[in-house]
């Protein structure tokens, strides 16, 4: 029967043998086969062409040619299409990790510039699993500047925190972009219906100005919410898809802002923080915490994780950290409610869409610190910006916080190991240079060691008081170094 069939009918036999969503579609559609289909095709040339026009409706065939199509019999054209679908679906070549870190507004390592300080030190739990970025000028906005701060966790934490930290600024920049020229066609065919029908009494030139003002306004709240939750969920998938590096019970946090003149926009999953630094009535300095700590215990994670069959519930001997277990297995206990990763748990109600808020800036906003949880564990919001402020110079400040975290770890629990900590402070109020002044010296080599509105102003979140613990208890393999080294960024340890 099938030496019998003409050349579109072998294209069709072809993709009926192997792809199981055009199998279901001829159940669906009444056709009959069988187990043995490769020996035995009952389908008449009418059922073929159906067959065909399923395909094309599921967008299949948009790689074919209208040669293709249609080929004569015994034409080499009807392997041709399979060959052209086979490079459709090629997946674009890797992101130049080496060229994006040449980028002089891209900080990741130990350093600061005009307006931003950042520092990181491993603990003494292995591998610093910590990753950070400040990106001044992003997206080519001269007046825009993204910050970013990654706890990781499991076996390969330290790659997926760094892949994100890599990854997600580029798709955040790209739906920008994208959400911002849609609104602007909207507003510009609004106007110019407006303009053509006589509605509207202002010249062309009043015109342009309201779109410029319109572009200014709170409203980037919204775009950039919209943008913020695509690239938090591409990045997710595409970790899922990725093959040097395994998320399965891996995964890492992110909480992440940019500001854009007086505008900024909080994107957070997970339990890294980010708080802010005011001025109250009296001049003094107070904090503001911009995100809430995503962990299993507050009632609206919890809820959901249950609701998807996942449990929530504290070990006996640490009964302030709730964590989230699989139905069935006392694993892998995950001590956050949001992750990048930790796929094991994607379908058992861990998820990685982020709370977005929003603040407009005023006179009286100092600074906003970033930061993971090795410092947050053990440094209270107000400790922490009164680090900041008192520090000597703007440049080290980060490092202030992370060495007043250690101190705080040695002193408050010395028999536990200090956790890894990683600091962005990003200072207000100053014009961003084109061009970081990055002082990072030997630091250049010592990387891998190395809604707002109804938060209440000075409100301690303290997330563990201080309570030394792993941020998932699954016992796995741990990650030995030069195993994936060609995963690894030069430097690394």
């Amino acid at each position: 029967m099938k030496d019998r069939l003409d050349g579109s009918s072998l294209l069709c036999f072809h993709y009926f043998n192997q792809d199981q969503k055009i199998k279901n579609l001829v159940f669906a559609k009444g056709f009959t086969t069988d187990s043995s289909v490769e020996n035995r095709v009952f389908v008449s040339v009418g059922g073929l062409e159906c067959i065909l026009s399923i395909i094309r409706a599921l967008r299949m065939g948009s790689c074919f040619s209208a040669e293709s199509r249609n080929p004569v019999p015994t034409s080499p054209t009807s392997t041709l299409g399979v060959r052209k679908r086979k490079n459709f679906r090629k997946r674009p070549p890797s992101l130049d990790r080496q060229q994006l870190h040449r980028i002089a507004s891209r900080m990741f390592l130990n350093g600061s510039s005009e307006v931003a300080s950042l520092f990181t030190q491993q603990g003494k739990k292995g591998t610093n699993q910590d990753a950070m970025i400040v990106w001044e000028n992003f997206g080519s906005r001269t007046d825009t500047v993204f910050c970013g701060v990654f706890d990781g966790h499991g076996p390969f934490g330290h790659m997926v925190a760094k892949r994100v930290r890599d990854s997600l600024p580029l798709k955040l920049s790209a739906h920008w972009e994208v959400n911002l020229k849609n609104a602007n066609d909207v507003l510009r065919e609004i106007v110019g219906s407006l303009n053509s029908e006589g509605t509207s009494t202002g010249s062309p030139v009043e015109a342009s100005m309201n779109f410029e003002e319109t572009d200014k306004n709170p409203e980037i709240f919204q775009t950039l919410k919209e943008s913020f939750l695509k690239a938090f969920k591409v990045m997710d998938r595409e970790l899922s898809m990725h093959a040097n590096v395994d998320c399965f019970c891996s995964g890492t946090t992110a909480v992440t802002l940019i500001k854009q003149g007086q505008h900024l926009i909080i994107g957070n999953i997970g339990d890294s923080r980010a708080v802010l630094c005011t001025r109250d009535k009296d001049n003094s300095l107070v904090p503001v915490q911009l995100t809430v700590d995503l962990k299993p215990n507050l009632p609206e994670e919890s809820e959901r994780i249950r609701k998807c069959k996942g449990r929530v519930f504290a070990l006996r001997d640490e009964p302030e950290v709730a964590r989230v277990w699989l139905p069935n297995h006392d694993s892998p206990g995950l001590a956050m409610a949001r992750a990048f990763g930790d796929f094991c748990l994607k379908d058992f109600g861990l998820i990685s869409v982020p709370q977005v808020s929003y603040r407009c800036l005023t006179e009286k906003d100092e600074f906003v610190v970033l930061a993971t949880d090795g410092v947050w564990d053990v440094l209270s919001n107000e400790e922490v910006i009164e680090i900041v402020a008192s520090a000597e110079s703007h440049s080290r400040a980060a490092q202030a916080v992370v060495e007043s975290a250690v101190r705080s770890w040695k002193h408050k629990y010395p028999t536990s190991k200090v956790d890894d900590c990683a600091v962005v402070c990003l200072f207000l109020g100053l014009v961003s240079s084109s061009t970081a002044k990055m002082n990072q010296g030997k630091n250049m080599d010592e990387e891998e060691s190395s809604s707002t509105m109804n938060i209440e102003t000075g409100k301690d979140w303290s997330a563990l008081e201080g309570v030394s613990r792993l941020n998932t208890l699954l016992t796995l393999p741990s990650f030995v170094p030069g195993e994936d080294d060609e995963n690894r960024e030069p430097g690394g340890k």
